[in-house]
């Protein structure tokens, strides 16, 4: 499965929790270190938490993959799934807004959840 299409589907694990604000950015023109984010918000860590447990369980049984790093569960305030090619960054809303990934990548491709059209 390529990059791409993990991304999708780690966008829908995530949709399937009801994760707030989904987004992915395509950084593999721009960044060594992956090639898509997906950024999520939930509305509190139990949430936060549910959404990477989704996230997590989707990939590892759609795609047979493992986050080689898993970081923030026990906070729940921001959860990290780095895949490689694939980071995953479920955040509380205000964590989202301090952090402000999508501004930071801004140089990427971002897209939003659903049909992959390219918002900028």
């Amino acid at each position: 499965m390529d990059s791409a299409a993990m991304a999708r589907l780690a966008a829908e694990a995530c949709d399937d929790r009801r994760a707030m604000d989904i987004v992915l950015i395509r950084v593999e023109e721009v960044a060594y270190l992956t090639d898509w984010f997906v950024i999520c918000s939930g509305g509190s860590p139990v949430q936060v938490r549910a959404v990477a447990r989704s996230v997590e369980e989707t990939l590892e049984e759609k795609a047979r993959r493992r986050p080689l790093r898993l970081e923030g569960v026990s906070e729940g305030r921001w959860v990290l799934l780095d895949y490689g090619e694939l980071i995953v960054h479920v955040m509380g809303t205000q964590e989202r807004h301090f952090y402000d990934l999508e501004g930071f990548w801004s140089h990427g491709e971002l897209h939003t959840h659903g049909p992959m059209v390219k918002t900028s």
